[in-house]
């Protein structure tokens, strides 16, 4: 699997048509569907105008877009861009169908991983291998929106995967970096509780935001870095002695979640975490902007738990190069979509949404100025795994996987969790 290459993200820091056509061959700008059908081709290079919609499910990004598409409406006069956001859980769950209809996501963004390659699987993306603006991105940062040598989409959004944590509280109990190895992860927790707080929020309720919290859990105890693929294929299970591990450390951690937390949603947890009723919230970097919109004033670092000992930790924490933007084959405006696409993809432009959204970019040559992005630039040249979870393909195994883990936190022995969720993974798994 890959990791995060120093010289790449210095280089992505800098810190200091329309429509469908018919015809057999394409030509001049113009890109066939994937999977290459007789579908036809999208013309991507075609005039600039008309309206069409933005799909995708960062509602808190959507005031940062509307300032970003207003600039692009200014250059290209008579383009109306709609935004249709919907929320995580139901644009995993209805996004494809809705774009295949082309009832929306003219431009649209995908989750790295099933939901992805679902959608190529569909040939709902555009082959933007040609075309697409690939220069103004870091190369090994787009790997995810990559199929059989094919650029179909850019992953617009790095993204660490692991808990925010209040470096105010971090520091009053006792640690000014974060700890080292597992012994003093839960020394850490045992001081923040005795201080009166709740060490961890966890949304163990919210299955999406829940499963966050395991790419750290295994990424230093999988035998290998593509552990989840390889469970998803048989090689693996989940009653192997590292996922039994794993669901120990779980088990290990729930005197230091809240009260309730396997019920507990991402808006509670996300409050406890900006009151400062919490220390951490297990979810990740892409919240920022959603606690500081509920008040928070202290300073945020992340903080991945090392679930072993320090000379054996592999990986410091979690990353993922996600919301791939891509153009639909079945848009009757695509090159409107595409001249989007584009736009987005200028330093500009995405320095506007960076700064904005408190999100570092995949685009090259940005200039980041929001103070949370510059107190969390430093895991830019950490060593870390790009986040596992996503490795799965199959949402059943996926949820059947993380699913353990949260039977154990609510009580669940650890092979009880471990046998229950290997015989669905076993009903599953392609042979």
């Amino acid at each position: 699997m890959s990791t995060i290459s120093r010289r790449s993200l210095i280089q992505l820091a800098g810190l200091t048509g329309v429509g469908l056509t018919l015809s057999a061959c394409a030509g001049p700008g113009t890109t066939t569907q994937p999977g290459g059908g007789a579908a036809g081709a999208v013309n991507l290079t075609g005039p600039v105008e008309g309206s069409i919609s933005f799909a995708h499910w960062r509602g808190e990004d959507k005031a940062q877009f509307d300032s970003i598409i207003a600039a692009f409406v200014a250059a290209n006069a008579g383009v109306e861009v709609r935004q249709d956001i919907s929320p995580s859980n139901d644009y995993n769950a209805n996004a494809l169908q809705q774009i295949r209809q082309g009832t929306q996501g003219d431009l649209f963004a995908a989750f790295r991983g099933a939901q992805y390659e679902s959608m190529v699987k569909a040939s709902l993306f555009a082959d933007l291998t040609k075309d697409g603006p690939t220069d103004k991105y870091v190369a090994n940062l787009i790997g995810a929106g990559t199929t059989d040598g094919k650029q179909y989409g850019y992953p617009y959004q790095l993204v660490f995967n692991m808990p925010l944590i209040n470096a105010d509280l971090r520091a009053q109990a006792g640690y000014t970096a974060n700890p080292k190895d597992w012994n003093g992860f839960l020394d850490l927790c045992e001081k923040l509780k005795s201080s009166g707080v709740v060490p961890i929020a966890w949304p163990g309720g919210e299955a999406g935001n829940a499963g966050q919290l395991f790419n750290a859990m295994v990424m230093n105890e999988a035998p290998s870095d593509d552990m989840c693929a390889q469970i998803e294929a048989g090689t693996m299970k989940v009653t192997d002695d590292w996922f039994l591990t794993v669901l120990r450390r779980y088990e290990e951690l729930k005197p230091y979640f809240q009260p309730n937390a396997t019920g507990t949603a991402v808006e509670p947890a996300q409050q406890m975490f900006a009151s400062g009723q919490s220390a951490m919230l297990a979810t990740g970097s892409y919240h920022m902007t959603s606690v500081r919109g509920l008040g928070a004033t202290f300073g945020f670092d992340l903080i991945a738990p090392i679930t072993t000992t320090a000379d054996k930790a592999k990986y410091e924490g979690i990353h993922n190069a996600t919301f791939i933007l891509g153009v639909s084959t079945v848009s009757k405006n695509a090159s409107t979509a595409f001249a989007l696409l584009k736009h987005l993809s200028d330093p500009k432009a995405a320095g506007d949404y960076a700064n904005g959204t408190s999100q570092h970019v995949t685009v090259k040559d940005v200039q980041y100025t929001n103070p949370d992005l510059l107190a969390t630039a430093p895991w830019l040249e950490r060593k870390t795994l790009l986040a596992p979870r996503f490795q799965f393909t199959n949402l059943d195994i996926r949820n059947a996987a993380e699913g353990a883990a949260t039977a154990v936190v609510g009580g669940t022995s650890v092979d009880e969790a471990a046998a229950s969720a290997q015989r669905i993974i076993d009903q599953r798994v392609k042979r």
